[in-house]
């Protein structure tokens, strides 16, 4: 647990007072990483970490390329000398890959590769199904937020619509490992 009391410390001081939202946001997604620990085995803990961390590269002190999921992992390693799985994990959660691509910067994620697929999985899961508030929230509806908040001009928007397919196919396969966790325990 020493590595997400570092983590959530250090995300803490990242965003809690300039991005509160951003901050409550992490915050689920922590939450929701705790509950996929009977799933991950030895790498819940990795996973927790990289959850309350994962947004960091929207702090202004992160900001390089401009696409937080990368500038989220560079600070991660350069400034805080992170563990390079952890680092991964932020750099390729979400729709990471798709953005990357938009914005010509697949060499800048592939500083990080590859991507682990099992904790991208999960990571994308507690992501999506945390609203920007921090609440809970369904992946498709939360997904339809983010395509309403940016609009088809901006990258994101773009970046989201071509990865919805493979973004639901990831929550799919973490409710079935989880349920499969889950009757196994019972």
């Amino acid at each position: 647990m020493q590595l997400v009391k570092w983590a959530h410390g250090l995300a803490e001081s990242l965003l809690a007072d300039s991005l509160p939202r951003r901050w409550a946001h992490s915050q689920r997604v922590y939450s929701q990483a705790l509950g996929l620990a009977p799933a991950l085995g030895e790498d819940a803990e990795l996973l927790a970490a990289a959850a309350i961390a994962h947004d960091i590269g929207y702090a202004a002190a992160a900001v390089d390329t401009g696409q937080h999921m990368i500038d989220g992992a560079r600070y991660l390693r350069d400034v805080a000398g992170a563990d390079p799985r952890l680092c991964s994990v932020v750099a390729f959660h979400t729709s990471s890959s798709w953005e990357a691509s938009e914005l010509g910067l697949d060499d800048a994620l592939n500083e990080f590769g590859p991507a682990e697929t099992e904790l991208v999985d999960a990571i994308t899961y507690c992501d999506l199904t945390s609203s920007p508030a921090g609440d809970l929230v369904d992946p498709a509806e939360r997904l339809s937020e983010v395509l309403e908040r940016y609009g088809p001009e901006h990258v994101v928007f773009r970046a989201v619509s071509a990865a919805r397919p493979e973004l639901m196919a990831r929550v799919i396969r973490v409710r079935q490992r989880s349920e499969a966790v889950a009757a196994k325990l019972s």
